[in-house]
């Protein structure tokens, strides 16, 4: 604070009646300078401790008030009370609050500095001063004009009689008093929403709880329905398939030409059926936990040309030409060929039935990190950027001229994209309507598992060959 602050009053500090006169006095002071009627009262209770200490320790003192500006530009009330007694022992111990008192030294002197805004204090054993400050009110303005009218008011104000300042002190008491009962009702009304909030909180933990039960139960019925479902209707399709087979190879003699078109009616629809019970069947056993992955030794060129020899009888004749390129070095990998081959299998099919003309490419290259990708690239129809989600959703087809003169389950991508990330990899695409689409999977070279020939659960758990496990897994791509 500067040094030459604009100086109210100055008390002295000689008998008794004066400590009541400077709490008088500070709190005529605080109510000139527009401080509120709370403010009023903690600084002239503050001034009454140190005054009342200096007067019983130090055998008198003095008061003074002044207004001071500190080094932010903010004016504020400064209330300096000295003495030439002794010095207070135990400052330091004091004011950390350690200090047991037995005559009630130094618990005015930390109930002053709770009450202002900046606090000092100097002692020795030539006296003690200490220096209380307090912000003015943000509206106050104080200049030479406003201290002189300060000083003149102080000058009118007839000091009360200590009587009168202690019903003075008694109704501020009871003020506070009220604030704090009306302050412990809100606290009291704020527990009671809290606890209120609380137990609504719990019951909506416990019914998520509950909802999450419920659909886990379900995903276990729903899985158990598949799985039912699937296998008994695996025999009757074998069945079907199997005999139409035998007809069309001519085997009970030979077929009209209308006989064989309906036989081939039914042996594809028997074979498409086939394709639905076995993805079916798949998802129903990933989502229980129970895929076991069979892991070998196997190089991208033997699974490139399984993908050829299998898809060649289809493409032949077609407007659509499959180009399956061989890889530009050995990539040799160690996971389960079986269903990394199902997935191509699924983006060759899809890329074939939405590629009226042009061309399907296949390539493996090796990436970096000990991946492998396998892009199966088309000329087809694409995918609109807000359906290229959608499409990994079960049973989600997207609609179109193209889509609706195409046959499909719309299982085939959810169920590559859970198989893959049983395989430690993920999915990509990148597709434009009207240009094409490259439906991408990338998989680690080498699955986790020990070395030759195993096979490990879904849930990443070793397990001997053929054996599945009993616990659930979930949406393995969420």
């Amino acid at each position: 604070m500067k040094h030459a602050p604009m100086r109210l009053l100055t008390l002295q500090l000689r008998y008794e009646p004066d400590v009541v006169l400077a709490r008088q006095r500070a709190r005529e002071i605080a109510r000139l300078l527009r401080f509120e009627g709370q403010d009023q009262t903690r600084l002239a209770t503050a001034v009454s401790e140190l005054a009342r200490n200096a007067f019983q320790y130090a055998g008198g003192g003095r008061v003074e008030f002044a207004v001071d500006c500190t080094p932010d530009g903010r004016n504020a009330l400064v209330i300096r009370v000295s003495d030439s007694g002794p010095g207070i022992g135990n400052l330091d111990a004091i004011l950390s609050g350690t200090y047991e008192s037995r005559t009630g030294l130094g618990i005015g002197l930390l109930g002053a500095r709770r009450m202002v805004d900046a606090f000092r204090v100097e002692s020795s054993t030539d006296g003690t001063t200490i220096e209380l400050g307090k912000f003015l009110p943000a509206l106050a303005s104080v200049g030479a004009a406003d201290v002189a009218a300060i000083g003149e008011a102080l000058a009118r104000h007839v000091a009360g009689s200590p009587f009168e300042e202690m019903q003075q002190q008694n109704q501020e008491l009871v003020r506070v008093l009220d604030e704090v009962r009306a302050r412990n009702a809100e606290v009291e009304r704020l527990n009671s929403e809290l606890e209120e909030t609380n137990r609504g909180v719990l019951a909506l933990y416990a019914e998520l709880d509950d909802r999450a039960a419920d659909l886990k139960r379900a995903s276990e019925s729903k899985s158990r329905f598949l799985s039912d479902v699937g296998h008994e209707l695996r025999t009757p399709l074998t069945s079907m398939i199997n005999l139409s087979r035998l007809l069309l190879d001519r085997s009970d003699g030979p077929l009209t030409e209308e006989q064989e078109r309906q036989v081939q009616l039914v042996h594809r629809s028997g074979l498409a059926l086939a394709e639905l019970v076995n993805d079916l069947l798949d998802l129903a056993k990933i989502e229980a936990g129970k895929t076991t992955l069979r892991v070998t030794d196997f190089s991208a060129v033997d699974l490139l040309a399984g993908l050829r020899g299998m898809f060649r009888p289809i493409v032949e004749g077609s407007a659509v030409a499959l180009v399956i390129e061989e890889p530009t070095e050995p990539i040799l990998l160690q996971t389960d060929e079986g269903r990394l081959s199902q997935i191509l299998r699924n983006f060759v099919s899809n890329a074939l039935k939405f590629t009226p003309r042009g061309e399907v490419r296949v390539r493996a290259t090796a990436e970096a990190s000990g991946l492998v990708r396998v892009d199966v690239i088309d000329s087809g129809v694409g995918i609109a950027r807000e359906d290229q989600e959608r499409i990994f959703e079960e049973f989600v087809q997207v609609d179109g001229p193209v889509q609706r003169r195409v046959t499909g389950t719309g299982l085939g991508l959810p169920l590559s994209r859970r198989l893959a990330a049983l395989l430690g990899g993920r999915l990509e695409l990148v597709s434009t309507p009207g240009v094409g689409s490259t439906f991408s999977v990338i998989v680690p070279r080498r699955l986790s598992v020990a070395e030759g020939d195993a096979e490990v659960a879904s849930d990443g758990r070793h397990v001997p060959r053929g054996v599945g496990t009993g616990s659930l897994l979930g949406d393995a791509h969420g």
